[in-house]
């Protein structure tokens, strides 16, 4: 009878702890189990805001990695994602992943040819997204998005696309590569925490 007092006496110092430290942070790691961070990155621009996302909201960071990666080549890559554009060739994925254990799913990539590259079209195919909620963002060589989310609305028309994050990378035609560094890695940093209090985080 002791020991059971004794117990209930640490259980209720454990919630008095939890009530004025936070124990509500482990319930949200829990939450962040179900948030999928997917990316597609060349030069690092794109990683750097995926690495952003993830220290603010957790979840799962997932690099995109192809079965038969693209050449080194700028002119090369280019050449062949011009061709996968308009033959509607998708190359297949070395990267593996269930999302149906996730309910958020942010997607980045870096627009290529002002456009969705291939390999983000072989992800949101592979997979059935009804019901879930996808979330864009970009690095870009400074023309912006092109038709990048809007071809990514169109992939997964049974799910809820929210406003997605842009900004200017590194321009690979005239080698300039990952450029998040210094007070642009700062200012990314801060775009990105500013994007996803708007979102409600």
């Amino acid at each position: 009878m002791k020991k059971k007092l004794i117990d209930k006496k640490y259980l209720l110092i454990f919630a008095v702890i939890c009530s004025l430290f936070g124990c509500a942070d482990a319930q949200d790691k829990e939450k962040d189990k179900n948030v999928l961070i997917v990316y597609l990155s060349r030069t690092n621009n794109t990683k750097f805001i995926a690495e952003s996302i993830h220290k603010r909201v957790g979840g799962t960071i997932l690099p995109l990695e192809l079965k038969t990666p693209y050449p080194e080549d700028y002119k090369a890559i280019v050449d062949q994602v011009t061709q996968e554009n308009e033959s509607g060739f998708l190359p297949e994925l070395k990267t593996k992943t269930n999302a149906a254990d996730y309910d958020m799913i942010f997607v980045g990539f870096p627009t290529w040819g002002m456009r969705l590259p291939p390999p983000i079209k072989s992800f949101l195919t592979a997979y059935d997204f009804r019901g879930k909620t996808i979330i864009p963002f970009n690095s870009n060589a400074g023309y912006g998005i092109g038709s990048s989310f809007d071809q990514l609305k169109a992939l997964v028309p049974n799910s809820s696309v929210l406003d997605g994050y842009s900004t200017k990378g590194g321009v690979e035609r005239d080698t300039i590569l990952n450029v998040m560094e210094g007070e642009k890695a700062k200012q990314v940093e801060a775009d990105v925490l500013n994007w996803l209090e708007r979102l409600g985080f």
